[in-house]
């Protein structure tokens, strides 16, 4: 018996299926708004990008201030009992 093949990735459309798939696009917008698809597509996933960069930004600013508020407040704590301590 020979062993039969299984796809490696069995949701990701192949050679065939592609074609097919450009086919239908070509049919249903036409080939001249196919680059202003494209085009549009593209730039809608730069500024997602973007979003999500100040997003990571925002984050750690707000991680790095969370550690130097404990910081301070371990600073503050040991000046504290160091003049406690003196008194």
């Amino acid at each position: 018996m020979s062993p039969t093949m299984t796809p490696l990735f069995p949701g990701i459309p192949g050679g065939p299926e592609l074609l097919i798939v450009l086919l239908v696009l070509v049919l249903l917008f036409g080939a001249n708004k196919i680059p202003k698809l494209a085009r549009s597509t593209g730039q809608a996933m730069g500024e997602f990008k973007r979003g999500r960069n100040e997003i990571e930004e925002e984050l750690k600013e707000f991680e790095n201030g969370e550690e130097e508020d404990e910081e301070a407040d371990t600073e503050t704590a040991t000046s504290t009992s160091t003049s406690t301590e003196t008194n």
